[in-house]
């Protein structure tokens, strides 16, 4: 599938382009595409929130890391500020998934 690149930004590939892509390449209905990328966002989303680790077998982990409270400092006036306890995601890429990155750019770098 190629994507069209919209800005200047990088390109990104978005949940309406994946339910397109199950409507291609699956044959389900719009409808039915839609509402199989959201039900699958819902459940990491879900998941997450809960505390539960989401791992996805040759693409990567989504893990919640809790980071303690800590000093910081506003950069812009370098006057101390307090930053809270908070819930982060964290994203591991599987082995498979850096292989399979890491040989794109190898491939494009001998071209």
């Amino acid at each position: 599938m190629e994507l069209a690149v919209e800005s200047l930004e990088t390109p990104a590939l978005t949940k309406a382009q994946l339910a397109d892509l199950l409507f291609d390449q699956i044959g389900l209905n719009k409808r039915e595409s839609k509402d199989m990328i959201d039900a699958f966002f819902d459940l990491v989303t879900d998941s997450l929130v809960e505390g539960t680790d989401v791992r996805i077998s040759g693409f990567g982990n989504f893990q919640i890391r809790t980071k303690a409270a800590r000093p910081g400092r506003n950069p812009r006036t370098g006057e101390p500020v307090a930053i809270e306890a908070r819930r982060v995601v964290t994203f591991h890429a599987s082995p498979k998934l850096k292989d399979q990155v890491q040989a794109l750019v190898v491939g494009s770098e001998a071209g």
